[in-house]
């Protein structure tokens, strides 16, 4: 999974839970700068992927609900499975470093001084 691919799957799993967060919600969530977010949002958006709708919230603002369409969703799917797949592995890797290092830590404490 490229970081690209990363700063999407956070922002399309943001979106699908909290569809009214703002950009500036949404930069300090993900830990990227607004304009980040803005340029991501957009190529989301230009892909069809997320849907923009207008809204006024209680203090009479304008606001926006970002809403995944049915592609945004199945994209979101195929990244998380990606996702999933290397932490797995990722997972599998580190259990087999710790029990060769527990193996000779053992071994090594078995031996007299």
């Amino acid at each position: 999974m490229t970081p690209k691919d990363q700063k999407h799957f956070r922002m399309l799993d943001l979106l699908q839970h909290e569809p009214a967060l703002s950009q500036r919600e949404l930069a300090a969530r993900m830990k990227v700068s607004l304009g980040s977010v803005n340029y991501c949002l957009s190529g989301l958006v230009e892909k069809g992927h997320v849907r923009v709708k207008n809204f006024r919230d209680s203090e009479n603002r304008k606001s926006y609900l970002y809403v995944l369409t049915p592609s945004g969703i199945r994209k979101r799917s195929a990244l998380l499975a990606a996702f999933l797949k290397r932490r797995t592995l990722e997972y599998q890797a580190l259990e087999a470093e710790i029990a060769r290092l527990s193996g000779e830590l053992e071994s090594a404490s078995d031996r007299p001084s």
